[in-house]
C-alpha cells in the first residue's frame, strides 16, 4: 500500500503540533507501509519526502492563495497512491485534488478548525475566508476523518453537522516517551540563563490568540514573586500580537525577576531539558484540539497546568497528572472574564510552586500516563487499519 501524507510542516521546518504528529506517524508507517511525504518549503535530502515551493507568480499573492498554489503540485504529485492523507487546512485542498483527479481515497486529520479560529482573520484577512473553504470542501468529500481527540470529534460534528458522524474516527496524537523523558542534563538551562537552582514555570508555544501566551502573562503578575518564568515563545502570527506581547514582557520584567523569554526555534534536546528542570509547565490555550505539548512535558515528568478545553482533558488527568484551569469561552474562543481566567492560572501554578513534593508526584504520574496510553506505535496500527478500511 502506497500512502502519500501532505502536510505543510515536515523537519526540520516544523512549528506546530501538527508538524511533529506527520514526523512520527511517517516514521512509524513506514514499517507498515510505502510512505511518501509531500511538504511545504525547502528541499529535503529523506528518501521519500518531496518539498514545495510557492509557485512562480504567486510570491506576493495572499497566503491563503500560495497555499492553494502548493497544493495544487502537491496532488499532481500523487498520481499512483493507493490513499492520501491530508493534515490542516494548508494541505486538505492537495489530498480533495488528488481525491477527484485520480479516484484515490483522502483521509484528514483535523488537529484544528477554522470556524473555531475567527482570530486567524487577523493572520490572513480575506485569505481567512479561502482556508475555511478549502477545509469545508475537503471535510465534506473525504473518505474518513480523523479526530485527534474526542473532544476535536465533538467539534467537527458541531462545525461541520452535515458530515456523518460514522465517518469520524478519535485516533489521539502521541508522544516518543523514549526521546522525551527527563534529562539528567541541565546544560541548556545555564546557555539561556535559568537558574537551575531556583523554581520555574515553562511555556513552550507559538505567539499565537489560540495558545493564550497573552492570558499567562497577566496571571505571572500573581506568581509566586521567587518563581522564574521561561517562555519558550516565537513565530507570531502577526505583528500585532509580536507587539502585544512584546509590551506584556517588558511591562512583567520591570515588576518581577526571573523572566526569561526565548524567541528561537530551540533544539529538541534543548527543550526536553528545560522541560525536565521545570517545576510547572503551562498551557494556557484557548483552543486545543489535543495538545502534544502537554504530552511532551507529562512525558519529561513535569507537572502541567493547562485550560480545561478541547481535547485537553483528555490528556491532563485533573488532580493527578496536574491541574485544569476552567475556562468559559464566547463565540471567538476568548474567555469571557479574562481576569477570572488569569486568576484561575496563577492559582493552580502558585498551589504547585508552593508543594513541590505534589509537583514531582504529579510529574511522575504524567510519564506513566504518556508511556502507557499515548505510544506512536499503536497510533500508526489503527491509522493503517483505517487506510485498509477506505480501499
Amino acid at each position: 500500500m502506497r500512502v502519500d501524507l501532505l502536510s505543510r510542516e515536515y523537519p526540520p521546518e516544523v512549528y506546530g503540533g501538527a508538524g511533529v504528529h506527520v514526523e512520527y506517524l511517517a516514521r512509524e508507517l513506514r514499517g507498515l507501509a510505502d510512505v511518501r511525504v509531500r511538504c511545504f518549503g525547502a528541499p529535503r535530502d529523506e528518501t521519500g519526502v518531496r518539498a514545495y515551493r510557492v509557485p512562480g507568480g504567486l510570491e506576493t499573492a495572499n497566503a491563503a492563495l500560495q497555499v492553494l498554489g502548493v497544493d495544487l503540485e502537491m496532488a499532481a504529485g500523487c498520481e499512483g497512491a493507493d490513499v492520501v492523507h491530508s493534515h490542516t487546512w494548508y494541505a486538505n485542498f492537495a489530498g480533495h485534488v488528488a481525491k477527484m483527479l485520480y479516484g484515490t481515497p483522502h483521509v484528514v486529520t483535523t488537529h484544528s478548525l477554522e470556524p473555531l479560529r475567527p482570530w486567524k482573520a487577523e493572520q490572513l484577512g480575506g485569505g481567512y475566508t479561502l482556508s475555511s473553504w478549502a477545509e469545508r470542501t475537503a471535510l465534506q468529500s473525504a473518505d474518513a476523518i480523523i479526530a485527534v481527540s474526542e473532544g476535536m470529534r465533538r467539534d467537527v460534528l458541531t462545525a461541520y453537522p452535515e458530515i456523518s458522524p460514522d465517518r469520524v474516527r478519535v485516533i489521539h496524537n502521541g508522544i516518543d516517551t523514549e526521546e522525551y523523558a527527563p534529562a539528567e542534563s541541565a546544560a541548556a538551562l545555564a546557555r539561556h540563563g535559568i537558574d537551575p537552582a531556583t523554581p520555574y514555570v515553562v511555556f513552550v508555544g507559538r505567539i499565537t490568540r489560540q495558545k493564550g501566551l497573552v492570558h499567562l502573562l497577566h496571571a505571572a503578575r500573581s506568581f509566586a514573586p521567587d518563581a522564574q518564568l521561561v517562555l519558550c515563545a516565537g513565530a507570531p502570527d502577526t505583528p500585532e500580537i509580536a507587539e502585544e506581547v512584546t509590551g506584556l514582557v517588558r511591562e512583567l520584567s520591570a515588576t518581577r525577576e526571573g523572566v526569561i523569554w526565548i524567541s528561537e526555534m530551540l533544539p529538541r534536546p534543548e527543550v526536553i531539558q528545560i522541560l525536565t528542570h521545570a517545576t510547572v509547565f503551562v498551557c494556557p490555550s484557548v483552543y486545543e484540539p489535543m495538545g502534544i505539548v502537554n504530552l511532551e512535558a507529562m512525558a519529561c515528568e513535569t507537572a502541567v497546568v493547562a485550560t480545561a478545553t478541547g481535547g485537553i482533558p483528555e490528556v491532563v488527568a485533573d488532580g493527578s497528572t496536574g491541574l485544569l484551569v476552567p475556562i468559559e469561552q464566547g463565540p471567538d474562543g476568548e474567555p469571557y472574564d479574562p481576569e477570572a481566567f488569569a486568576e484561575g492560572i496563577a492559582h493552580r501554578v502558585n498551589a504547585l510552586l508552593g508543594d513541590p513534593a505534589t509537583a514531582s508526584a504529579m510529574g511522575k504520574a504524567g510519564r506513566r500516563r504518556a508511556i502507557d496510553h499515548f505510544s506512536w506505535q499503536r497510533i500508526a496500527e489503527r491509522t493503517h487499519e483505517l487506510y485498509a478500511a477506505v480501499l
